[in-house]
């Protein structure tokens, strides 16, 4: 299946037209139709699944997963790293308030698991 019919594809099942994804994504509203005869951007193709809700892999055929493999279930944290760099408005967060942090993101993951 070609880009542009995956494309399509998604789009009808989200209810939206090509002209909707492609306002949503922020690029020209015919943009997508063009696709026929010419790749698209990695950027523009990565807004268009962002507004989609898949991967760029799947659109691209590469895979049948529609989900983006990146993505975790709501109720799965299992590959949570508590070992990540941490920084707010581009300053380090102090480590006391990194532990914290962590405290907080390991007491949501339990709850998610009742």
């Amino acid at each position: 299946m070609a880009l542009i019919d995956r494309v399509k594809e998604v789009s009808k099942k989200n209810g939206y037209s090509l002209t909707d994804v492609a306002i949503k994504a922020g690029i020209g509203e015919k943009s997508i139709y063009a696709w026929t005869k010419r790749e698209p951007t990695v950027a523009t193709l990565q807004k268009v699944a962002d507004v989609l809700h898949v991967s760029t892999d799947y659109l691209l055929g590469r895979t049948d997963d529609i989900h983006p493999s990146s993505q975790k279930s709501n109720n799965e944290l299992s590959d949570f790293d508590e070992e990540i760099m941490m920084a707010f408005d581009g300053k380090p967060i102090p480590d006391e308030d990194k532990e914290k942090l962590l405290e907080f993101a390991r007491f949501l993951r339990s709850q998610r698991g009742k």
